[in-house]
């Protein structure tokens, strides 16, 4: 760290971005090695898990977007986290959100009995780009089934994705997979000249038009306060929005592919948007395979998870789709991470490393827990 400047106060806006999950909580434990009696750092940060991790002081901020924002007193960082996912602020007697946000995994299980017969598979394949060569072994999977992939920058999950929508040829000794599937590209770039809803119109107007997609998935994507907005004018969080609603709206698709749909949204967006996905793959009895480093939004996200493990931009192998537990205590294993969840709203919370929970869990080889 030598080569940092030396300054009174450190100030860090969304460190997270474009970081995986190691990444994530390598950089937290950088940014706490510049404290010291003389300093202190600032961090506006939309990961929660990170925040959680970084801090020791929380202040929250609410207001209308655009309009004013209101920044409350510092929290300890589990209360402050807790009040903001809550709504409400105690010491104000302020609610601020009508709805407080939960993270219970088994909340949309008992919403609807799934009915899981229709069974897809893909076969096994490999990819070969440059130095870089992906193994994928064959896995299978349902209607109304969200499959997160876990795995370090580098270590070929945009390419499994493009691999089963076919945009790039896998190897010549292997079979390609056939879905029809709507694909959400990690890089969004706006090409379209007139408004949001002119480009709506245009890519997806039987589901734009339908009362249902706008019920479940349009309006809780906020979609009616830039509707009206020229697309090239959009914030980058306006534009992961918008990405969303386009490849959940996309005609006859079997399997829906979104890279990294947390990024660039905040974290009350991110929490809505994870919502949106779920139920509507649900509801829909379609299949999603998910690209997601925000920890909190991938195992709500989740019901099963794809762990691609290796050596990043050399080799790297994708495992068959596994439970939820299994993967993400092979996939932590691997980070040397744990995590325990909150007994209020049973967010994933990082454990300090070679603290008494830490060492603890890793001594049971429980790396993840489903709930306290």
């Amino acid at each position: 760290m030598s080569c940092i400047q030396r300054a009174d106060v450190y100030m860090f806006d969304e460190p997270s971005s474009y970081l995986d999950v190691k990444q994530r909580l390598r950089a937290a434990q950088i940014i706490r090695n510049l404290l010291n009696p003389d300093c202190y750092v600032i961090a506006v940060e939309h990961d929660l898990s990170v925040l959680d991790y970084l801090s020791d002081f929380v202040c929250c901020l609410y207001g209308k977007p655009g309009m004013y924002g209101v920044v409350t007193m510092p929290y300890s960082v589990r209360e402050g986290i807790n009040i903001f996912l809550d709504g409400f602020i105690p010491t104000e007697n302020l609610r601020f959100r009508e709805e407080s946000l939960s993270f219970k995994m088994v909340e949309t299980a008992e919403e609807l009995i799934v009915d899981k017969s229709r069974q897809y598979a893909y076969p096994a394949m490999t990819k070969t780009l440059g130095g870089f060569k992906l193994t994928v072994e064959p896995g299978e999977f349902t209607d109304s089934e969200i499959i997160v992939m876990l795995g370090e920058n580098g270590t070929g999950k945009t390419t499994f994705v493009k691999l089963l929508a076919g945009d790039t040829p896998d190897d010549p000794e292997t079979k390609p997979a056939a879905f029809t599937v709507s694909l959400k590209p990690q890089t969004i770039s706006p090409k379209s000249s007139g408004t949001v809803r002119m480009l709506l119109l245009k890519r997806i107007k039987a589901a734009f038009m339908h009362p249902q997609f706008n019920t479940d998935v349009v309006k809780p994507m906020n979609m009616e306060n830039i509707i009206d907005q020229e697309v090239k004018t959009l914030s980058g969080g306006e534009l992961q929005r918008v990405a969303i609603v386009l490849a959940l709206g996309k005609p006859d698709t079997q399997v829906y592919l979104l890279d990294e749909p947390s990024s660039f949204l905040d974290s009350e967006q991110r929490i809505i948007a994870s919502k949106v996905i779920k139920r509507f793959i649900l509801h829909a009895k379609k299949t999603a395979f998910i690209i997601e480093h925000d920890f909190i939004m991938a195992t709500y996200l989740a019901d099963r998870v794809i762990v691609f493990s290796g050596k990043p931009a050399v080799a790297a192998t994708a495992t068959p789709p596994q439970s939820l537990l299994t993967g993400m205590n092979q996939f932590l294993a691997s980070l040397e991470i744990t995590f325990r969840r909150d007994p209020t709203n049973f967010r994933p919370r990082v454990n300090k490393l070679n603290s008494v929970k830490d060492k603890e869990q890793k001594s049971t080889g429980n790396y993840f827990f489903l709930e306290d």
